[in-house]
Formats: C-alpha cells, sequence, structure tokens
C-alpha cells in the first residue's frame, strides 16, 4: 500500500528501539524507550507558506511527541509535519 502524505506532512519509519538490559534484567517493549530517530519514506508537496525541505531517505531527529502513529500492514510508521522534525541526520 502506498502512501503519499498531504500539504507539510512526512511519513517516518521510526528506528528500532533499543534494548537494554542491566544485570540480566530483560526490559519489556512497553518500558523501552521510544525512539526519536526514524527514516523520512514520504513527503507532500509543502504548504503555500512552507516549502518542502525534507526529502526521502533523509534521517531525521524528531520530537518525543510528534506526530500521530499508524500501523499498516503490521508495520508501525509515524506522520507528522515537516516542522516537527527537530534535525536531518547527514
Amino acid at each position: 500500500m502506498n502512501i503519499k502524505p498531504l500539504s507539510d506532512r512526512v511519513l517516518i519509519e521510526p528506528a528500532a528501539a533499543e534494548e537494554v538490559t542491566m544485570s540480566g534484567i530483560i526490559i519489556p517493549n512497553s518500558a523501552k524507550e521510544k525512539p526519536l530517530r526514524g527514516k523520512v519514506l514520504a513527503v507532500g508537496n509543502g504548504s503555500k507558506d512552507e516549502p518542502m525541505v525534507l526529502k526521502e531517505g533523509d534521517d531525521v531527529l524528531y520530537g518525543k511527541y510528534a506526530g500521530s502513529e499508524i500501523e499498516l500492514d503490521g508495520v508501525k510508521y509515524i506522520i507528522m509535519r515537516q516542522s516537527d522534525v527537530l534535525a536531518v541526520i547527514e
């Protein structure tokens, strides 16, 4: 299924959460830190006030509570406004 974000929105695939164990304690998925890094999979056209500067394939950092999580075919994605992206990793 193809998703084309509208306006100034981008579709991001979050990086996998890092699994941290201390002294043999296994941390459940619900307690893991939400990743703040991901890869841009699709971008909208931008708006008349804000042109789209992100492009497909960019590795980005975003805010902890940015965007809306969606799940398609068992894979979780985040769709958010371009302004919610904090930085592009080069």
